[in-house]
């Protein structure tokens, strides 16, 4: 190009337009914790580029909805926690068979004090309720005492309760459960009637539905919990049509699922709230008699996957769970876990009637059953060959199946 004249360079000014106001995060401070779990505070604020510089702004003028979190989780090294147990109580029958139960906490091998169970919570741990026997009655030498299903069921012995007579084993799959058959109202007293207890009695039950309105209004009781389920691929959303709480006197509605956790009282008529997964509990506190709230309720395709392909939803009221589920053309690698919602006035039993993690001998604990009660998020480990019962304290349950 040298023969040809060169143009002079030119600088020209373009989109004139101010960029949007964003969020900015600074480096996040020291951990909360010196070792396991902690948190660190990280200061967020709302900058605006003008004229090439950064100029602070008020909060409200950038998206609320992406605002960072001004603490996050941090881990500067493994702390060292252990299970521990208190002795085993005496047998709960003078005769015959009954159970023995255990308290057990988590230790801090530092300062060996109990410290917050959630510490221990991946940690694996023996039973806390076994069996145990009195010897025989005097007044029944033979057949076993009412307390003997307690005790741990070996292979060749036959379950009695009624859903026994048409039980399915499957042996290769879960066979999620249905919901069983709605409240039988008692004879007489007319339509007005049922109406009106099929009014009262919405408290406590399960629904199942994919879409529905719940009415809360006009409760007996104080406490009003209903639970709502659907399958694992879908999740659920609500909508408050009316609420007549009184906030002042106390009055609040509580919102809880696996990934989500919402109160409010104030402003809830046509309020939406997302389970982000596929059961949702609701629990409304009442005090001044006649309050509550309507609920229309509605599912759909979850969004984001929250489960595993080898994971299982079931919702009572009984049946058999046999792990591991083998998937077609796929080996099992992941931590498959069964998720169990039942009516909220309801408790679930586990029975393991025949289980094989291996030898008694294995110390490193790779295979183990792992049961949470999602009431108190507590966690009871089971291994080897131990047939146990477990019992939870609400209406929700998981169970993991390492290796």
């Amino acid at each position: 190009c040298q023969p040809v004249p060169k143009p002079e360079s030119r600088v020209e000014v373009c989109d004139l337009n101010p960029c949007p106001p964003r969020w900015k995060v600074t480096p996040a401070g020291p951990c909360s914790s010196s070792c396991g779990l902690g948190l660190a505070v990280q200061l967020v604020t709302c900058v605006q580029l003008l004229h090439g510089q950064e100029v602070l702004q008020e909060e409200h003028l950038c998206p609320v909805a992406e605002k960072p979190l001004t603490s996050v989780p941090c881990v500067i090294r493994a702390c060292s926690y252990e299970w521990s147990f208190s002795e085993w109580s005496e047998c709960s029958t003078s005769c015959g068979n009954g159970i023995q139960t255990r308290q057990d906490f988590c230790l801090s091998s530092l300062t060996h004090r109990p410290v917050n169970p959630l510490f221990c919570r991946h940690f694996p741990k023996a039973i806390v309720v076994r069996g145990c026997s009195s010897g025989p009655c005097p007044e029944q030498e033979g057949p076993l005492s009412p307390g003997a299903e307690l005790q741990p069921v070996t292979a060749a012995t036959h379950l009695t309760t009624a859903a026994a007579a048409t039980e399915h084993r499957h042996k290769d799959l879960h066979v999620p459960l249905a919901a069983g058959p709605p409240e039988q109202t008692e004879p007489g007293g007319g339509e007005e009637d049922t109406a009106k207890r099929s009014f009262l009695c919405v408290c406590g039950n399960l629904f199942l539905d994919a879409t529905g309105i719940i009415n809360m209004t006009g409760v007996a009781s104080r406490d009003c919990m209903v639970a709502i389920g659907r399958p694992l691929r879908e999740e659920i959303s609500v909508t408050i049509l009316e609420s007549s709480l009184n906030c002042s006197a106390g009055e609040v509605l509580l919102f809880s699922g696996r990934m989500m956790w919402r109160t409010g009282c104030r402003k809830l008529p046509l309020s939406l709230i997302n389970s982000r997964t596929n059961t949702l509990i609701v629990k409304q506190r009442v005090v001044l008699p006649g309050n509550g709230v309507i609920l229309q309720y509605n599912s759909r395709n979850a969004t984001k996957k929250y489960y595993q392909d080898c994971d299982q939803q079931l919702f009572g009221p009984q049946g058999e769970i046999v792990n591991p589920v083998q998937l077609p053309d796929e080996r099992q690698e992941a931590v498959c876990r069964t998720f169990i919602t039942v009516a909220p006035r309801q408790r679930i039993s586990l029975r393991a009637i025949n289980t094989d993690l291996g030898p008694k001998g294995n110390q490193t604990h790779f295979n183990y059953i792992l049961v949470r009660d999602v009431s108190t998020m507590k966690t009871v480990v089971f291994h080897g060959k131990q047939q146990f019962l477990w019992q939870s304290t609400g209406s929700q349950a998981e169970i993991e199946f390492h290796e």
